[in-house]
């Protein structure tokens, strides 16, 4: 068996990580850590929350998977076979475990708001040392508003798109399909359709795959969110996911535009999108607190 056993893993778990050095600091003028005395986010950010799901911790525990398999539609495929099968093909490495004193990384979290167009954010999102994309926000005609960088796009079988050899591709899943359509991507490029049609292939390098681990999506539903709406939203799940892995963290394309309208910046129909399972206001609310505590910079635009 790939997955060890839940003893194992709930010693992982327990264990000290050097993650977050005991809400250590970090190298940068300004830390994300600095908040860590704040009541308010020390109530919300867990530094030992799993970020990533791996060979060591892909053991669910039967609540975490009851929770999970009811956000979209429950499956009939095995987890633990599904499992079994990804760690033989994708990276299983615990990545950024290296944070501490000597280290600044700076993150941009670009999400696809029609507010970045004429924005000119484009070098300076490009300046920082990971430029983290979501769903299909393109760059290219669009690389003076929203940069060319891409080290990570964080995308779901749904909003999948083809990606250049250096992009970390980071897989929400939010169903064990999407599990299955990640393997059959790099296989057999058999599954065409989750609950809509899908991409049967594309263009992403195999050993960058990382996978969000469902725990850590419960994590932010409930400590986060406090519930609201079905669960998180990609963007709300990246821009928390920056958080445990960067040091300082600019956030671009999030909320309406200057006219209050939420679409997005490569689309030419600006009605408003429907937020759906997500608490679209509620996840705006939390991103504007983080800015107003300066553990976020959010940029808006206009």
């Amino acid at each position: 068996m790939l997955c060890v056993s839940v003893v194992v893993s709930l010693y992982i778990l327990s264990r000290p990580t050097t993650r977050r050095l005991m809400f250590g600091e970090c190298a940068c003028g300004q830390c994300v850590m600095d908040l860590r005395y704040d009541p308010w986010f020390k109530q919300r950010f867990n530094p030992y929350a799993q970020l990533l799901l791996t060979k060591k911790n892909c053991v669910l525990s039967n609540a975490l998977y009851l929770w999970w398999q009811k956000l979209q539609y429950k499956s009939k495929v095995n987890y633990t076979m599904v499992a079994e099968m990804l760690f033989a093909i994708f990276p299983n490495e615990e990545d950024y475990s290296d944070a501490g004193p000597g280290r600044c990384r700076t993150c941009a979290v670009v999400g696809n708001s029609g507010n970045l167009k004429k924005s000119h954010y484009g070098p300076l999102i490009d300046g920082h040392d990971l430029v983290i994309r979501i769903n299909k926000g393109p760059t290219l005609g669009y690389e003076r508003d929203v940069g060319s960088k891409t080290t990570h796009r964080i995308i779901y079988p749904e909003s999948a798109v083809d990606m250049d050899n250096s992009t970390h591709m980071v897989l929400i899943p939010f169903k064990t399909v999407d599990l299955q359509w990640l393997i059959s991507v790099f296989t057999t490029k058999h599954i065409e359709r989750t609950y809509i049609p899908v991409k049967p292939t594309i263009k992403a390098n195999r050993d960058k795959v990382m996978i969000i681990h469902p725990a850590f999506l419960k994590y932010i539903q409930e400590r986060w969110l406090l519930k609201h709406g079905r669960y998180p939203s990609t963007g709300f799940i990246t821009l928390i996911f920056a958080l445990h892995i960067c040091d300082q963290v600019s956030v671009f394309g999030f909320g309406a535009d200057e006219t209050g309208n939420w679409h997005h910046y490569f689309e030419e129909n600006k009605h408003n999108h429907n937020a759906g399972n997500h608490g679209g206001a509620y996840e705006f609310g939390l991103t504007r607190v983080l800015h107003a505590k300066k553990g976020i910079r959010l940029y808006r635009g206009w």
